[in-house]
């Protein structure tokens, strides 16, 4: 099976590149790569840098599993909700470049970083589950909360709008916009930044910081985890 993600480990920055070929979307093979590239950069004491292949940083779960799998789309669902807790957990510092759009599950993985920066124009990063049908998921909601202002929150969260480069920046989905040709050196000098940092110190500090959301997203993700049951048990 062609591996959906790229690893390269450069002086200290552990570079980890979504490509599955199209949307990079979050289907059970990539969720499960990137937890893997996780653990590796931990095991290599490396800052991860993760990013997108150029125009997409992920267009969300695999909608084509929600048709196919029920099984598989409860294994989907129960691992991005897990991913969103183990990357703000993660001890290791991430930064996210948003290579493109950031849709549904790939703005909750974007949000879970540490340092997230973005396109100035051209991008949007939008929670667009209302649009299509899907009520947010609790975890969702916990990760949208985590990051965003509370009147983008409602924006994003229930009117499904979009945020594009300064917007995304006011309301919390981006640290910083940059254009296309920039975006790449920006997030670099970022993790090379985050790699001088104690990182003792670093690990402790987020723990503390992340605390409450993690507190909240714990029995989030348990509450998500028994209504998908119930719904693609339901399926069978």
């Amino acid at each position: 099976m062609h591996e959906p993600l790229t690893y390269q480990l450069q002086d200290g920055v552990a570079i980890v590149t979504l490509d599955d070929g199209k949307a990079n979307v979050m289907s059970p093979h990539m969720l499960q790569a990137i937890d893997a590239a996780l653990a590796r950069a931990e095991a290599d004491a490396a800052v991860l840098l993760l990013s997108g292949r150029e125009g997409i940083f992920s267009g969300g779960f695999d909608l084509g599993v929600f048709k196919s799998s029920p099984s598989e789309s409860l294994r989907m669902l129960e691992a991005g909700a897990r991913l969103s807790a183990r990357l703000l957990e993660c001890p290791r510092p991430i930064v996210a470049a948003a290579t493109g759009h950031a849709i549904a599950m790939g703005a909750f993985v974007l949000l879970c970083a540490d340092v997230r920066i973005g396109l100035d124009a051209g991008a949007r990063c939008h929670a667009n589950e209302v649009m299509i049908g899907m009520t947010l998921p609790h975890f969702a909601i916990e990760v949208l909360r985590h990051r965003l202002t509370p009147t983008a929150l409602h924006q994003a969260a229930a009117t499904a709008l979009p945020f594009v480069g300064a917007q995304a920046v006011a309301a919390g989905f981006l640290d910083e916009a940059v254009p296309a040709e920039a975006l790449a050196a920006t997030a670099m000098a970022h993790a090379r930044r985050l790699a001088q940092l104690h990182q003792g110190a670093f690990s402790a500090t987020k723990q503390r910081l992340n605390a409450p959301t993690l507190a909240a997203l714990r029995p989030a993700i348990e509450t998500d985890i028994a209504d998908w049951t119930r719904r693609f048990g339901a399926a069978h």
